[in-house]
């Protein structure tokens, strides 16, 4: 099977209609349609049929699609490994990763690598866990910075994972707020005072992305109630302002508060609290490029 087929094939069934693979592939649609009609002829089974003034994947067509995938991750990963055998002195390293950590840990990591290999490209997207890996198994990046909570870990299945940070999390509230109950102890950042989460029962509360809405209503349930959840947005900088003009709190995790501190804030650490930041590549060996940026990476956290 032809891998630029392979490649259309995985185009049509993530984007949903030929046309719109066409467009993500940068193709003409008579050459999307060409391809999909050889790579038929190749598996000799049929993989689209009609529906409606469109077409869809048939159940072999969604099977091989999602072996596409695979298998294209499985090419970028045999390149990488013959590109272990060339040194950092020319290339390109493509890493995708959260907000907070682009604005935080991945500064230093690329600054670092123009000064140690300044023939060495570095590509930045931005991403959140599950797109970040799916850009990873495609092809379309090297490494992936992702974080995983207790309740929804992420998915690194055949895939290589370094641990790079511990990250802690913190109750966000309004300045003029009444202190929070609690026992001893202090945390880097946050008032020296370590919070329980149950007198915040009948609070309104801010949550993020879906990841992080089902840690913050796992660790309210786990205090004997379910939060009130008022407004949703993973904006870390919108999140303090909201909880400032006194609308609602919420937990954040420290690289977030790394990256903007909003002074009308205070925050609070929660006892054992975090949520784990992950770099991931593809393959047993990685290239060059992606073993310096996953080492930049650690050593920045530490």
């Amino acid at each position: 099977m032809d891998l630029t087929r392979l490649r259309v094939l995985a185009a049509v069934a993530r984007e949903g209609s030929v046309t719109a693979a066409a467009r993500s592939l940068h193709y003409a649609q008579p050459s999307v349609s060409h391809h999909l009609a050889r790579l038929e002829a190749e598996v000799g089974v049929p993989l689209l049929e009609r529906h409606g003034r469109g077409v869809r994947l048939t159940a072999a067509g969604r099977l091989l699609a999602a072996r596409a995938d695979e298998i294209l991750g499985r090419v970028g990963a045999a390149r990488d490994e013959l590109d272990a055998l060339v040194s950092l002195s020319a290339g390109r390293v493509r890493l995708a990763a959260f907000p907070s950590a682009l604005a935080t840990l991945v500064p230093d990591v690329v600054a670092r690598l123009a000064q140690d290999h300044p023939g060495l490209g570095v590509g930045l997207v931005e991403a959140e866990p599950p797109e970040a890996l799916d850009a990873l198994r495609r092809g379309a990046a090297d490494v992936a910075l992702v974080f995983e909570h207790d309740r929804s870990p992420v998915d690194v299945e055949g895939l290589r994972a370094v641990p790079v940070l511990a990250e802690e999390l913190f109750l966000v509230r309004a300045a003029d707020d009444a202190a929070p109950p609690g026992g001893g102890g202090s945390a880097p950042g946050a008032d020296p005072v370590l919070v329980d989460l149950a007198p915040l029962a009948d609070a309104a509360w801010i949550a993020g992305c879906e990841r992080c809405r089902a840690d913050l209503v796992g660790r309210c349930e786990r205090a004997g109630f379910t939060p009130r959840v008022a407004f949703e947005t993973d904006d870390y900088v919108a999140v303090q302002s909201l909880v400032a003009a006194g609308v609602g709190v919420s937990l954040l995790p420290a690289l977030a508060l790394r990256a903007h501190r909003d002074p009308r804030v205070r925050t609070h650490a929660l006892p054992g609290a975090a949520r784990r930041v992950l770099a991931v590549t593809y393959g047993e060996r990685p290239s060059p490029g992606a073993a310096a940026v996953v080492d930049g990476l650690v050593r920045a956290a530490g």
